[in-house]
């Protein structure tokens, strides 16, 4: 039998929302171990002067308790 826990983060990146999915990714496994699966919740944008400067996602990360 496994137990799972979920643990909420957010990410940014200049590039894109993949690149934003792939840095929280990154960042949390150096943390976090036997990552299995993530959600992403939520992806937004901060816009100035009418130009996409940031990608945000929240997402939500499952990983198994050993």
């Amino acid at each position: 039998m496994s137990v799972a826990k979920v643990a909420e983060i957010s990410a940014t990146s200049s590039k894109s929302f993949e690149d934003a999915v792939n840095t929280g990714l990154d960042r949390a496994s150096k943390t976090i171990d036997n990552i299995e699966g993530a959600w992403v919740k939520d992806m937004k944008v901060r816009v100035k002067n009418g130009k996409v400067k940031e990608y945000r996602v929240n997402m939500k990360l499952t990983f198994v308790l050993r």
